[in-house]
């Protein structure tokens, strides 16, 4: 894979942020972004155990689908105090992953604002996700297809983005949205997964306080370096390619694919993960 370095700036001009990244579809840092939201200083682990400790919530760890697993369905449940404790005690592969904690504790909505950058908003309470050091989430890109900004706090995750057409190397999975979950992108190995090779993607480090723009449809892989909280802010796709996409994701794909999964069980999963590696390899000479 050829990795660069994700654009960074300090601050920027709603009309430089669209003209030079919305409309080119190209991620940046902005770093200072939430330097006057009151989360900047407040949206720390020991804050949110304060507000929410005794909130019972969703976790998700790195176990491979599962034929019986609903869509995003949960693998563990505890007490948000109990969570953060055990996020500050050890690595622990539990993530937290689109809560909608500011329903549970509607205090929060006064920490953040909403940035006037230039994209059209969905003006929804925004889902909160959480992990410890180390933790991991595969290699994805949204239902939506909107365009994401992506908000870290508390510690550092680092970020790895490929644009929609790097799809042909990235070995997506039929009828889902995620790439093959035994490939290790931090070490990816060539000789299992040679169109890798030709991937050209984005990386970044984000720490407390800064925001990564997604561009819409953009595949991301995210590692928790440290225990951090993440939010992110989403705006529909520009594109109508995407709106289409979209549409489809939520209406048609993973309702088939729930089918598919309750009818033929894990021999559905198998097949979709060997179809993975023979469409790329055949689409690619391989």
């Amino acid at each position: 894979m050829k990795l660069k370095q994700i654009d960074r700036v300090k601050t920027i001009s709603k009309k430089d942020f669209v003209e030079k990244y919305v409309k080119k579809q190209i991620p940046v840092v902005i770093e200072e972004l939430t330097h006057d939201w009151p989360a900047y200083k407040k949206w720390h682990l020991h804050y949110i155990k304060e507000i929410a400790g005794d909130k019972i919530v969703p976790l998700y760890d790195d176990r491979p689908v599962r034929a019986e697993d609903g869509f995003n369905q949960a693998h563990a449940e505890m007490k948000m105090g109990d969570y953060i404790d055990l996020l500050e005690k050890e690595p622990t592969n539990y993530r937290i992953f689109l809560y909608n904690i500011m329903k549970e504790v509607p205090q929060l909505k006064s920490d953040f604002k909403w940035p006037d950058i230039g994209l059209r908003l969905v003006k929804q309470l925004p889902m909160l996700f959480f992990g410890g050091s180390n933790s991991k989430v595969f290699m994805h890109f949204d239902i939506d297809y909107s365009n994401i900004l992506h908000f870290n706090f508390n510690g550092e995750k680092q970020c790895m983005l490929f644009a929609p057409d790097q799809t042909k190397y990235l070995y997506k999975i039929p009828h889902s949205l995620i790439s093959r979950e035994d490939i290790d992108f931090d070490n990816p190995d060539y000789n299992k997964f040679p169109a890798l090779k030709k991937a050209e993607g984005y990386i970044c480090n984000l720490k407390h306080g800064e925001m990564l723009y997604m561009p819409e449809g953009y595949w991301h892989y995210m590692k928790y370096l440290t225990p951090s909280i993440s939010m992110s802010l989403r705006a529909f796709p520009r594109k109508i390619n995407n709106l289409v996409n979209a549409a489809y994701n939520v209406f048609i794909m993973r309702h088939y694919d729930n089918y598919m999964r309750k009818k033929k069980g894990q021999q559905w999963i198998d097949w979709k993960n060997e179809q993975a590696i023979e469409k790329t390899h055949k689409n690619l000479n391989l």
